[in-house]
């Protein structure tokens, strides 16, 4: 305890000292109350309004793939076709069927008129009569079975070819030529129609704050000065568990001529934060500890450290939610020379003197 004496002694000359100092020259800013704007920007995708997959309803080989990703395409336009020969076969095989049934009905009507004329005058039986009505409706209802499997047949060889369903515009080929596809495999991706929209994958923690049918600012990344704009038109209810993200759709009212789908896009949207806050340099953040805080100028000219509430941090300032009042004075430049009880002055007010 006797040796501390001489260094408790020195450290109390310093601080005298340092306190009896002239004041050190500082930056002091006034805190306002502001409402601050905040803006997030995040980069998305362009994608279709409308989208489905185009599918084979049979399965077989593909022997021709007629178009590409990016071609445009109107309704009914051949897309693709598949090997037919099987489905020729059956339709062959169903097309004599139904000739052979259309024989054996006309043969059996007019065996029932020959013996329903001999019956009305009494030279056959009835017995004979009836035999021949039942062979008719067995030869009718087998030319009926023969007319459904010919239909059948028909629709089977034409489900090779695959067609577009309405105008649209090919997003991605899934097949190619040689390969054998399943029944309602997707071949190609199709959007419909004209209309746009861009994806976002926007982080949770974003969504937390209400913003509204807010307005979205784009831009592709090619051209970030060739601006437009759109709507929130869709919110997922889901997180994706791998990101953590949530889906965005921003519909794009009237997209420009040159924007084309899976095109990169940069989105910005701006809204006003809820309550006011107090906006001060970045250099005015100092720490009690592990907690933030800034320097405040007491009425006798010196300083206190005063912990503070970080709501935001933007590239030149941060913003207090709580801990600071309107119209305090804060330590901006020259923060980080400080400590409790120290004199500062104004470095805008030793320019004025300066001047004068």
């Amino acid at each position: 305890m006797p040796r501390l004496a001489p260094l408790c002694l020195l450290a109390a000359c310093l601080g005298s000292a340092v306190q009896a100092a002239d004041p050190l020259p500082v930056e002091i800013v006034t805190a306002t109350a502001v409402l601050p704007l905040r803006t997030y920007a995040l980069t998305g995708e362009i994608a279709a309004r409308d989208e489905i997959a185009a599918a084979f309803p049979v399965a077989g080989r593909l022997i021709e793939v007629l178009v590409r990703e990016g071609d445009r395409v109107a309704a009914g336009d051949v897309l693709a076709r598949l090997d037919p020969v099987q489905q020729q076969q059956a339709l062959r095989s169903a097309e004599a069927g139904l000739a052979s049934a259309q024989a054996d009905e006309t043969q059996a009507q007019g065996d029932f008129t020959r013996l329903d004329a001999l019956f009305e005058r009494g030279a056959t039986t009835r017995a004979e009569r009836d035999a021949a009505e039942d062979s008719l409706k067995a030869a009718a209802g087998a030319l009926a079975r023969a007319q459904a499997e010919l239909e059948q047949a028909q629709k089977a060889l034409r489900d090779t070819t695959l067609s577009a369903p309405q105008e649209a515009t090919i997003i991605d080929r899934l097949a190619e030529d040689g390969q054998v596809v399943g029944a309602a495999q997707p071949v190609f991706d199709l959007a419909l129609g004209g209309d746009m929209e861009a994806v976002f994958d926007v982080p949770e923690v974003l969504l937390t704050k209400s913003i509204g049918a807010a307005t979205v600012t784009l831009h592709t990344l090619n051209e970030p000065d060739d601006i437009f704009t759109g709507t929130i038109r869709e919110v997922s209810p889901l997180v994706a568990s791998d990101t953590g993200t949530v889906a965005v759709k921003v519909a794009i009212p009237n997209p420009p001529a040159r924007l084309d789908l899976g095109e990169a896009v940069r989105g910005e949207v701006s809204f006003e934060a809820e309550g006011e806050v107090v906006q001060l340099p970045w250099q005015a953040l100092s720490a009690i500890g592990d907690a933030p805080a800034v320097w405040r100028l007491t009425p006798e000219g010196d300083v206190d450290l005063v912990p503070v509430t970080i709501d935001s941090f933007a590239t030149q300032y941060l913003t207090v939610s709580d801990g600071l009042s309107p119209g305090d004075r804060i330590v901006g430049q020259g923060a980080q020379l400080l400590f409790p009880g120290r004199n500062v002055i104004d470095v805008n007010t030793l320019s004025a003197e300066e001047g004068e």
